[in-house]
Parts: C-alpha cells; sequence; structure tokens
C-alpha cells in the first residue's frame, strides 16, 4: 500500500466519498476535496476533520486542504419601490421565507444600507456575521434564509452617515459574500433610484425585480419611476406587488381600504407588467414582523398571501 492509499484509509467516510486528489512530498500531505453544495460551516467542518486525522499520521508534518466546488447559478431578485413606507422590507422577508418553504435556497441581501431592517424582521438582532478569507459569512435565520445586513455590522441605532461610493462598496461586500449553495438572493433595495440601486444594476445585474407599492396614487407615481430605472437598466421587471391592500376590520369583519384598491394592477397593467398579487394591511403580520416571525413561516390567509407571490416568483424566474 503507497503512502497516499495509506492516509486516504484514514479519511473520515464523507472525505473519501469527496476526495479528488492526495499526496504526501516532503512530509507535506496535499488534499483536494470536492465541496460541490456545501455552505462555509460544512466547508469548515470537513476541513478540520481531514486535518486532525493526517496530521497525527507518521510522517505527515504539515496538512494543506483545497476545496473545489462548481460556482452555483445564483440569481438575484432585487425588491425596490420608488419611495419608503410601502413594507418593502416587509415584503423581501416574506418572499425569502416563502421561496426557502417551497425548496429553494435562499439568502436576503438587506442593501436599505442607511435604514436597515432585516435584522428585525427575521430575528437576527445582536448577531454579528463571521468573515472567512475577506468574505463576510451570512447571518444564519431560524426561517432557512441566511442574511447579511448593516444592521448586523453596526452598533444597535447607530445612523450611517456614508456617501454614495461607501454606500456603494458596503453592498459588494454584502453581495459578494460566501452565499454558500443559496442559487436566489432576495435583494432588499433602500426606496428611490440613487447611487445603491445603480450599483446593483450596473455591478451585479439581478436576474429581475419586483416592485412594491401601495394602491394610491401617490405611491404608484414612484413605483413608476422605479420600474422606469429598470427598464432602462435592462433588468427585467418581474411585477408588481400591491402592498397593504384591504383592512379587515377584527371587530366587525368588514372590509374596507384606507388606501384605495386596485392600482397597482392597474399600472401594472398598462406598463405592460405582471400583478403579482396583493397582501393585506394586516395588524397580524405588522405584529409579526415587529417580533422577528416572519408571517410567510407560519400557517394561515397571511402567510398564503406570501406564498402565492413567493410561487409567482419561483415560477418566473424557471421560466427565464
Amino acid at each position: 500500500m503507497s503512502d497516499s492509499d495509506a492516509l486516504k484509509s484514514l479519511l473520515p467516510p464523507l472525505a473519501q466519498a469527496r476526495l479528488q486528489s492526495l499526496r504526501l512530498a516532503d512530509g507535506v500531505a496535499t488534499v483536494i476535496l470536492d465541496a460541490a453544495g456545501f455552505d462555509g460551516i460544512e466547508r469548515d467542518g470537513l476541513e478540520a476533520a481531514v486535518k486532525e486525522v493526517l496530521a497525527a499520521a507518521p510522517g505527515v508534518s504539515e496538512v494543506r486542504v483545497a476545496m473545489m466546488a462548481d460556482k452555483p447559478r445564483r440569481r438575484i431578485v432585487a425588491v425596490g419601490s420608488g419611495k419608503g413606507g410601502v413594507g418593502k422590507s416587509t415584503v423581501s422577508a416574506n418572499l425569502a421565507v416563502a421561496l426557502a418553504r417551497l425548496g429553494r435556497k435562499v439568502g436576503l441581501v438587506d442593501a436599505d444600507i442607511y435604514g436597515p431592517s432585516q435584522p428585525r424582521l427575521l430575528g437576527t438582532e445582536g448577531k454579528r456575521p463571521e468573515a472567512r478569507e475577506k468574505q463576510l459569512i451570512p447571518v444564519p435565520s431560524a426561517f432557512g434564509v441566511g442574511v447579511l445586513s448593516m444592521g448586523n455590522l453596526i452598533e444597535p441605532g447607530k445612523a450611517i452617515a456614508w456617501r454614495g461610493p461607501m454606500a456603494g462598496s458596503a453592498l459588494g461586500q454584502l453581495v459578494d459574500a460566501d452565499w454558500g449553495a443559496a442559487e436566489i438572493l432576495v435583494v432588499d433595495l433602500p426606496p428611490g433610484t440613487g447611487d445603491v440601486q445603480l450599483t446593483m444594476l450596473q455591478k451585479h445585474k439581478p436576474a429581475g425585480a419586483v416592485i412594491v407599492s401601495t394602491p394610491q396614487d401617490l405611491a404608484l407615481i414612484d413605483a413608476t419611476r422605479a420600474m422606469q430605472l429598470f427598464d432602462v437598466g435592462q433588468v427585467p421587471v418581474i411585477g408588481l406587488v400591491e402592498n397593504m391592500a384591504g383592512y379587515v376590520c377584527p371587530h366587525c369583519g368588514e372590509v374596507s381600504d384606507p388606501f384605495g384598491r386596485g392600482g397597482a394592477e392597474a399600472e401594472a397593467a398598462r406598463l405592460g407588467h405582471a400583478f403579482l398579487g396583493r397582501i393585506p394591511l394586516d395588524l397580524a403580520i405588522r405584529q409579526a414582523s415587529d417580533a422577528g416571525i416572519p408571517p410567510a413561516a407560519g400557517d394561515g390567509p397571511q402567510a398564503e398571501a406570501f406564498l402565492a407571490l413567493a410561487r409567482r416568483v419561483a415560477t418566473w424566474l424557471d421560466n427565464s
């Protein structure tokens, strides 16, 4: 039995199954493993296990482990709005969670650099991401979605006063992080059509964009501007979501429309874009979001509204 065969027999079963090559020269054991489909934590664990067993083998003074993996086909879904206050971040978080419930491998980027809210929405406040080889490792959530946000990197309540280039650089670190096997990145963009949006379009090229608006005319005017930005950047608009549409009185059950109804659907039709559905104005959504429990992770009509949205987005991605 050769030295390499002897060392191979010492490897854990998973490492043996993933082994591409193993060579021993001058006391240095060089191991190449196939790490396709592993996230950062799984790769680190496998590397540590290999080093532990080989370092104790006779004639081995150093162990070098290289991980090889095909780069996953990762697609970015940008979630934007023309103005703040329309529930874009809530829709982003619940879209990501709903996609994960449909079996997709999903990460969530909180690109709202100046007003990050995803740590609250996904219950990851106070958790800082780790870094490996100059790449951030997403913070895991309890809902199967890793998240990266400036809210996990700065002190709670601290204002971020950065000029455009710094915000663009921060966005790059979040998007180009070690997302492991994630196949979809949902990116919660800041409201408006500024530097962060331009950086996203020019450097990261989303596969498509979801636009969030409330039904009233004022919000729709700004949502139209957001859609025009994506059109100019040659990023397909997946469709328009009408948020805060319809309020059911918890006492009498009467349905009212404080912000109107149907405006987003009509605007989508006018512009030739798909209408992705309505999310109700619901106290339960607000309470669950404040508690860090996305409604999409549960059951009931609130969860079903987000799951319906996720199904339409997933179908669009599959067919595009």
